[in-house]
């Protein structure tokens, strides 16, 4: 299976969001690898639900490991997170959520030869749909990953 670069501790978080994405989130720490990395999800965030900005938040780190980061050549497109699983720990007064999420993508040209095909194909009458997403699954890469999440919203 494909192994993705961590991204590096000394990238400060809010600055490489702000630059790759032009957001601006009130989070800092580190990108989610392990507890003691964790994404810290601070006060300003409050009109929406934590699980969306943790979805957010672990699509972004996602996109950066398997896309901008990558050579071209070597890039994944159609990257798709799905929560898979969600733990809450709790210490020192302090909350973690610990995120599990699923993760689909196919390589980028590929996958720009599959739309191209289903455009230019959709419809006719020898155009077989079923083959064509089969392919589309078989070259899906499927990998799990854990995010963790420090919550500091008072």
């Amino acid at each position: 299976m494909a192994q993705f670069k961590q991204i590096p501790a000394d990238e400060k978080i809010r600055e490489v969001i702000k630059a790759a994405f032009d957001a601006e989130l009130p989070v800092s720490g580190g990108w989610g690898y392990t507890r003691e990395e964790a994404t810290v999800i601070g006060s300003g965030t409050e009109n929406a639900p934590v699980g969306q900005i943790e979805h957010m938040l672990a699509s972004m780190r996602t996109h950066l490991e398997m896309n901008m980061t990558l050579e071209e050549s070597d890039r994944y497109g159609s990257i798709n997170l799905n929560e898979a699983g969600r733990e809450e720990y709790q210490k020192d007064g302090k909350v973690f959520h610990r995120v599990t999420y699923g993760i689909t993508a196919i390589k980028e040209s590929l996958y720009n030869t599959f739309i191209d095909e289903y455009k230019e194909n959709y419809g006719k009458e020898d155009f077989d749909l079923d083959r064509h997403f089969e392919k589309r699954k078989k070259a899906t890469l499927a990998r799990s990953e854990d995010y963790w999440f420090e919550i500091r919203l008072v």
